[in-house]
């Protein structure tokens, strides 16, 4: 077993979450994760806050914060722009985008869609924007000209839904299955009224990442201790209500290049070519 109190001598860390604005938001969901993985490693670990995904990109750039957790699409910017490399990876249960339509409605299937309004999620989003997109693509559209797209909040989108507004939504499958139940509770409409007519593979892990200028030892420490601590680290997360998405996780320490091929794939697809290119492992 690594002795982390001796290698990390009391060094301090910053780490920032790029789905999450502003401190007080970051302590509240990942504030005893933060205090948990002091306590496993030695280090002092700061929060940095992150205004939004391009701040996060800039802040490893240019040695502002030392790691960063985030999403596939966000994996695949800073592997390029910043030379990231990843620590561990955290395996999300059923974590993958699907296309809704309404069941009574006259889009049964992708298809059907060609010509009408399709609603996605915020801009850069894996899971409910560019998943989605290459959800239609896999199923034989081409989404930048046979579909409308608009980008609004998933609540915004599932009313327009409801209403005609649009003629299909995507979003994450966890968000789905939430509103369909949020829906039914209120006495809304029942789980049957809404139809999935596509769903895109399983997505790979969020990671967390470390800039290039971080020392091989740093990352050696915090790598081993998801190793050596993975059950309390992944309850520390879980006391964070919106860290419920992550109920079932696991850490995943093998994580290759490879297995974002697919999200550089959705780029193509959303028109980000730049970011399509292989790495390689």
């Amino acid at each position: 077993m690594v002795c982390f109190a001796s290698l990390a001598q009391a060094e301090t860390v910053k780490l920032a979450v790029t789905d999450l604005v502003g401190l007080e938001e970051l302590q509240r969901e990942f504030g005893a994760f933060k205090n948990e993985l002091a306590k496993v490693t030695g280090y002092e670990i700061e929060f940095l806050p992150v205004t939004n995904r391009t701040a996060a990109v800039e802040a490893l750039r240019f040695n502002k914060v030392d790691f960063v957790l985030t999403g596939p699409a966000e994996y695949v910017v800073m592997q390029k722009r910043a030379n990231a490399r990843i620590v561990v990876g955290l395996s999300r249960p059923d974590y993958f985008a699907t296309i809704i339509t309404m069941a009574d409605g006259p889009y049964g299937t992708v298809a059907d869609l060609k010509g009408s309004k399709v609603g996605f999620g915020e801009v850069g989003s894996t899971s409910k924007h560019l998943g989605p997109i290459q959800a239609l693509a896999d199923a034989g559209l081409e989404p930048q000209r046979d579909v409308q797209i608009v980008n609004t909040k998933i609540p915004v989108l599932w009313e327009a839904l409801k209403r005609g507004d649009v003629a299909a939504i995507g979003m994450n499958h966890q968000n789905f299955l939430s509103l369909r139940q949020q829906e039914m509770e209120k006495g809304g409409l029942q789980p049957g009224a809404f139809r999935v007519i596509a769903r895109g593979p399983d997505l790979p892990h969020d990671v967390l990442m470390a800039g290039s200028h971080v020392d091989d030892k740093v990352v050696t420490v915090i790598r081993q201790a998801f190793v050596e601590h993975s059950d309390a680290l992944i309850a520390a997360i879980l006391t964070g209500k919106d860290n419920q998405k992550y109920s079932g996780m696991r850490f995943i320490t093998n994580v290759k290049d490879s297995q974002y091929q697919y999200v550089r794939s959705m780029y193509a697809t959303a028109g980000f070519p730049e970011y399509a290119d292989f790495i390689g492992d």
